[in-house]
């Protein structure tokens, strides 16, 4: 049955309905909702919530409480999520599995409540210091809010990795019809037995740390992690694919901006553009390898994102110079709108056909 609901409490709901053991967050706007949400219900649902007092206290709870081996996750939006890059450098070494919640607002700086995509380099190339990677699940609707929750925890425990949900303040505060799947907690449970730290075993004490001293032995706990994260890449890929078999012209799109070019595909094709959209499910592991069929027969490629441009840099990559990488964003919380994105294209055909002119 669907209800309707909010981004952020959809996600909420999904979290406890997916096993959610223990909760530990700090109101900030656009995600305060989902703080609520979990200290109204997880409680009466076998949980614990606890409202920290910063978010370095929540996620520094998070590596504790993910120490023991049960499902934990914390929430927050854009200046809160800055706060806890360290904890979540060591989260990354120590592999410990969590979900993260990033519902990111407007930038720099503390700056505005509104939607924003400016916090893509910081969660995908690992804001905190060393070398390490986290899973980033990138939704761009309610129903795929909450959705990436069960995903989101469940590769959490396979990989004992932190799964970061990467949505927006328009994705946490819309509201739209959801419906939860049927979830069994028991039958996803990984044995963490080996690891986790619930006491003696066999006269044994397991120790989690980030910390090691030799340099040898750091060095073998990155190739570790480094192995892990190639893993990830051959086998998490997510992505959806929109008329992009006949395109001339492929718009690329994450989250909330993706439902907005596919509006912008349905507006071109009406005109007699052959656009299509190629819309990255997984942040990373990005879909590099997905890019190279649809550069062959494709003029150019429009990078369309809330921010100043900053996925694009993966899809240059992606694409290494085969055919014109263009970009169109928008900053501060503005949202772009499928005409002018529309008008965007139709400006990109005419410069690039002027310089085959010349």
């Amino acid at each position: 049955m669907k209800v309707l609901m909010k981004g952020n409490e959809a996600l909420a709901e999904a979290a406890i309905r997916a096993g959610i053991k223990g909760y530990f967050g700090y109101p900030i706007t656009p995600q305060s909702e989902l703080l609520e949400y979990m200290s109204t219900h997880l409680k009466d649902r076998g949980g614990v919530f606890i409202q920290a007092e910063s978010e370095i206290a929540a996620i520094n709870m998070v590596y504790g409480a993910a120490g023991c081996g049960v499902r934990v996750m914390t929430s927050t939006s854009s200046p809160g999520f800055s706060l806890m890059q360290e904890g979540i450098s060591f989260l990354a070494c120590a592999e410990l599995p969590c979900l993260l919640v990033n519902v990111v607002r407007g930038g720099p700086g503390l700056g505005t409540i509104q939607p924003s995509q400016s916090d893509y380099f910081q969660t995908v190339k690992g804001g905190g210091h060393g070398d390490y990677n986290i899973i980033v699940l990138a939704p761009n609707s309610v129903q795929e809010m909450a959705d990436h929750v069960y995903l989101g925890m469940d590769l959490a425990d396979i990989y004992r990795i932190p799964v970061t949900i990467l949505a927006d303040g328009a994705l946490g505060q819309m509201m739209e019809p959801v419906e939860f799947p049927e979830y069994d907690v028991e039958s996803h449970k990984v044995d963490h037995s080996a690891w986790a730290t619930r006491g003696r075993v066999n006269g044994k004490r397991h120790v989690i740390t980030s910390l090691y001293l030799e340099p040898e032995i750091m060095e073998k706990i990155n190739q570790q992690l480094q192995k892990k994260y190639r893993e990830i890449e051959a086998k998490e890929i997510r992505f959806e694919s929109i008329q992009t078999k006949d395109a001339d012209i492929i718009i690329v799109a994450y989250g909330l901006v993706s439902r907005i070019a596919h509006k912008t595909v349905e507006l071109a094709r009406a005109d007699g553009i052959k656009v299509g959209l190629l819309r990255p499910i997984t942040l990373f592991p990005f879909p590099y390898r997905q890019f190279s069929d649809i550069s062959k027969n494709t003029d150019f490629i429009l990078t369309v994102e809330m921010n100043s441009g900053q996925m694009v840099e993966d899809v240059k990559l992606a694409i290494n110079g085969e055919i014109p990488v263009e970009f169109y964003g928008r900053m501060g919380g503005m949202i772009p709108q499928p005409e002018e994105i529309l008008e965007v294209i139709k400006e990109k055909q005419n410069q690039l056909s002027s310089r085959k002119k010349v």
